[in-house]
């Protein structure tokens, strides 16, 4: 497979986890309220730690996909047709 599938492989999955994780461990007590801020809004949404976790998951993730596809256990062309 070409480098711009790979990548365009790579972002999609990425995404897709970043949107699963993004829900996990998220405080919404708020201290103090800011007028015009929504109340269901946490504190601290902690994105760099699901940027990290969403990274860290997609790579391996990733890595499996590209060795499934490299010895053709995964054959994404003939599922295609």
């Amino acid at each position: 497979m070409s480098p711009t599938g790979l990548a365009i492989i790579y972002i999609i999955l990425w995404w897709i986890i970043f949107f699963a994780i993004l829900p996990i461990d998220v405080d919404r007590k708020k201290i103090a309220k800011i007028e015009g801020e929504d109340p269901g809004s946490p504190e601290n949404p902690k994105i760099l730690k699901k940027f990290i976790y969403c990274t860290v998951i997609t790579t391996i993730l990733f890595s499996i996909i590209y060795l499934l596809m490299k010895f053709e256990y995964l054959n994404l062309r003939n599922i295609i047709k």
